[in-house]
């Protein structure tokens, strides 16, 4: 088989592999509901969402990391958020028959993500994908979190396959740093979240893709 061969596949999980956005956005709402505030529409959070709750502290808060108050309201928002992991989550459309077609062609697929073990673990096992992901690799699974390339790194190791010849996809600028970084082949996908920093071009990604199915083009001509 020739080196270049594609023969594994890493997602990055909120925005790429699934829309998480609006029981991330609930999470925050409901926060805001308590305190007295009106909730903000999910059309407004959606693209911090990427940026986990911190995002969504400037949103609906106007306050950072460093604010006396972020501490207190960043745990208010994540225990809503662990209440309700998994209500309106689901798999980002074209998703499905992605993944079908992969395990079809019998190349594993592994989540990489900056999202906690906490969250990440139950969230995976309510969409019924713990059986079928050849890896899972959270925030706190290694000492960095991406853009560092050790999750990515950890999770070839644990598919045992090179990393030059996994790929790995994502939604926001930290993801395709990590893969260069990881020697990964790099794919922005334009239906996450992206964010309000770089546009999606300046990226330097090996490949952009608008649908989930388009990868299958970027993997035939890497075959």
């Amino acid at each position: 088989m020739p080196e270049h061969d594609i023969l594994c596949v890493l997602f990055d999980l909120d925005g790429t592999l699934a829309d998480t956005a609006p029981d991330l956005a609930g999470a925050l709402n409901r926060t805001r509901l308590e305190d007295g505030l009106p909730a903000l529409p999910l059309s407004q959070l959606r693209p911090l969402t990427s940026q986990g709750v911190r995002g969504l502290l400037r949103a609906g808060y106007g306050i950072s990391p460093d604010d006396a108050r972020y501490a207190a309201l960043a745990d208010r928002v994540l225990q809503h958020y662990s209440a309700n992991i998994c209500v309106d989550t689901q798999l980002f459309a074209g998703m499905p028959a992605l993944l079908a077609e992969l395990e079809a062609r019998g190349l594993p697929w592994g989540i990489v993500t900056n999202k906690h073990t906490r969250f990440t673990t139950p969230l995976v096992a309510a969409m019924q994908l713990n059986q079928r992901a050849a890896c899972v690799v959270s925030g706190d699974t290694t000492a960095k979190a991406k853009p560092a390339p050790e999750p990515l790194l950890h999770a070839a190791a644990l598919c045992a396959i090179a990393p030059e010849r996994c790929i790995y996809l994502g939604d926001d600028e930290r993801d395709i740093i990590a893969a260069k970084a990881a020697g990964m082949h790099s794919v922005a996908v334009r239906w996450g979240y992206i964010g309000e920093d770089k546009p999606i071009e300046a990226w330097n990604a090996d490949y952009t893709i608008e649908q989930p199915l388009d990868l299958l083009d970027y993997l035939s001509a890497k075959a």
